[in-house]
């Protein structure tokens, strides 16, 4: 098993953690926030879940597969983090469509909220591009 393989199995467990935030008790606020900071709904999970399955999937299959799926999981997480700054809410669970944008803030909230998906994200090209662990 490769270090692609290794590291997308590693997302695997990140992501089923995003997905879980919003069951266990004590973790979120009477608002309904995420460590008071961020709320998390049934398609952020959905979301979470599914490329969480991705990872898993890729992660089993092949360094090849490991590969893409941080290439480009990497890149639309990036991007939401991104967006997130610049309008307070993400694309992947179509935020940004459904609510008006609140413009640049660089607050500690916005930060705290949208910093895990630039590190994920972040992380995740620079491996892919990298080619860490290639068998080749």
């Amino acid at each position: 098993m490769t270090s692609l393989q290794k590291l997308s199995l590693a997302y695997f467990v990140a992501l089923m953690i995003a997905a879980s935030l919003n069951y266990v008790p004590g973790l979120t606020d009477a608002n309904g926030l995420a460590f008071g900071i961020f709320a998390l709904d049934i398609y952020d999970d959905a979301l979470h879940v599914a490329s969480a399955i991705w990872a898993l999937i890729a992660g089993i299959k092949s360094h090849r597969a490991a590969r893409m799926f941080m290439i480009l999981f990497g890149l639309a997480y990036l991007g939401d983090g991104v967006f997130g700054f610049f309008t307070g809410y993400g694309y992947l669970d179509l935020g940004i469509l459904t609510n008006a944008s609140l413009g640049p803030d660089f607050s500690l909230g916005r930060v705290l909220a949208n910093v895990p998906h630039l590190a994920l994200g972040g992380l995740a090209v620079w491996a892919g591009a990298k080619n860490i662990g290639s068998p080749e």
